[in-house]
């Protein structure tokens, strides 16, 4: 069974974000707060995480559209082609924030997403999220926890998310009342911005 931890957004307890580290940093998968939608996010750098999460949502690994959350733009040209002031300019207009870009990824992408040409990155305005990655050291895969019922409390009030996905996960945290609303998708990977879905984010970034 999971573990479920309360971590306060405002004053996020470094022992407790130690915590989820650790259970990361192990393999595990971890549901914890964004800007948006609560995520399902495990290691970058772990294999059996990333098929985990390939299983639990019903795709194969190679061609799962996960994202890549960071912490800030520093370590994205890790993954990522050399972009454009332009381009660069966006991202930082937007970021921290509710959206995520389709860019050009490079060839130091992890092993398991060296096929895809493109990859989404994250930078959501939740400082949980962003005090984890900062702690880990690298970008957590990520994807929203999706609901097939249509209850948007399960998928929005933590205990509710617990009582669900507590046999499937490693950690739940109650980072307080997620969003039923996802992130704005933008693929700045082409010649022109392109929205792939309207979500939380604005548009008047551009």
């Amino acid at each position: 069974m999971a573990e479920f931890i309360k971590i306060y957004e405002d004053k996020p307890s470094e022992a407790a974000i130690q915590k989820v580290v650790d259970v990361l940093r192990s393999g595990g998968l971890v549901i914890y707060p964004t800007d948006t939608v609560y995520g399902l996010g495990c290691d970058i750098t772990n294999s059996k995480a990333l098929e985990r999460i390939a299983k639990i949502k019903g795709v194969k690994l190679e061609k799962a559209n996960f994202s890549f959350v960071c912490s800030d733009l520093s370590n994205i040209s890790d993954y990522i082609k050399q972009i454009d002031t332009s381009t660069f300019k966006i991202l930082k207009r937007a970021l921290p924030g509710p959206y995520t870009f389709i860019l050009p990824g490079n060839n130091d992408l992890p092993k398991e997403f060296r096929k895809k040409k493109t990859v989404g990155i994250r930078v959501p305005d939740n400082n949980i999220a962003i005090q984890i990655v900062k702690m880990l050291g690298n970008p957590i895969v990520s994807t929203s926890i999706y609901d097939e019922d249509e209850v948007l409390e399960y998928s929005t009030d933590p205990e509710l998310i617990f009582e669900k996905w507590q046999n499937k996960v490693d950690m739940v945290i109650d980072g307080g009342y997620g969003d039923n609303v996802a992130s704005t998708i933008i693929d700045l990977s082409g010649y022109e911005p392109e929205v792939i879905r309207e979500g939380k984010g604005s548009l008047d970034i551009f």
